[in-house]
This record gives structure tokens, sequence and C-alpha cells, in this order.
């Protein structure tokens, strides 16, 4: 019998040819209004703090409002836990809906030159911490979302 609060976990990769070189999709990440381009929650009433230093992180909160629903707050910190320029960052972190850990991620970025840009390579171990109402859902809506944050880094580029 699996008990109610169990902890499920997870781990997904994409990845992906980017039309910049590793050096110019590093410097998306770590540059904040860059990364403020393609680096988003949804909603409103938006806050936004960044520190791209192993030990800094990244905070970001907003109210999304929900068709037929209460509106949710969001709220995503990360910290920083490896930066090798133009080559790798790795950092963890939670994200929680209306003050309650939903789940909470380790996130490896590898950046690998190829002729014609760079292969990018996001590994994510997510703890989903607090399951969802459909909780076979959470893990295809992460990934998801990564896809499209990613999509909005190859614009960006």
């Amino acid at each position: 019998m699996a008990c109610k609060d169990a902890v499920a976990h997870d781990t997904f990769t994409i990845e992906l040819h980017l039309a910049a070189p590793p050096g110019s999709v590093f410097e998306a990440f770590a540059d904040t209004p860059r990364r403020r381009r393609w680096f988003k929650l949804p909603g409103r009433q938006v806050s936004y703090d960044h520190d791209f230093t192993v030990n800094g992180g990244e905070s970001a909160t907003s109210v999304f409002t929900v068709p037929d629903a209460a509106p949710e707050r969001l709220a995503y910190a990360s910290r920083y836990l490896d930066i090798v320029p133009g080559s790798r960052i790795v950092y963890a972190y939670t994200s929680h809906v209306d003050g309650v850990p939903r789940w909470s991620s380790l996130v490896t970025v590898e950046l690998e030159p190829e002729a014609d840009g760079t292969h990018l390579r996001w590994t994510e171990q997510a703890a989903f911490l607090t399951r969802s109402a459909e909780p076979e859902h959470d893990l295809p809506h992460l990934r998801g979302a990564t896809r499209l944050r990613l999509n909005g880094l190859a614009a960006v580029l």
C-alpha cells in the first residue's frame, strides 16, 4: 500500500540543437535581461531576482488566473550548485503553488559545440512532493513546460 504523502521521483532529458555557439547559449542563462526574455512564470504581479553565481540563485513569483477557478500564487526558487562557463550549469529548484511545495528538481544543463551551433542536453531529476489531482499528468506537465521554456531560449539566440 502506497503512502498518500509518498514522493514520486522521475527523470527526463531533453536534447536539442541551437543555432548559436555555446558561449552565446551560456550567456542566455547568465545574463539576467536575456534570461528574463525566455524564463518566465505565467501570470501577473511578477517579481524576479537572479544571481548567476555558485550558491547564488533565482527567485520568481506570480499570480496565475485560471478560468473558472481561484487564482494560483506561483513561486520558484533555485540555487546554482556548479557553473562551468560555456559548458555546464547545475542547479536545484523548488516550485510552490499557493504556498505548497509541488516539486523539487536537480537540473543539469550541458552545452556541447557542434559545427553549426550547440547541442544542449537538459537532464532533470524531479521529486514530486505534493501530487496534483491528476498525478499522472505531473511529469508530462513539467516536461512540456520545460520544452516551452527551451523553445523560448532558442528564440532569443
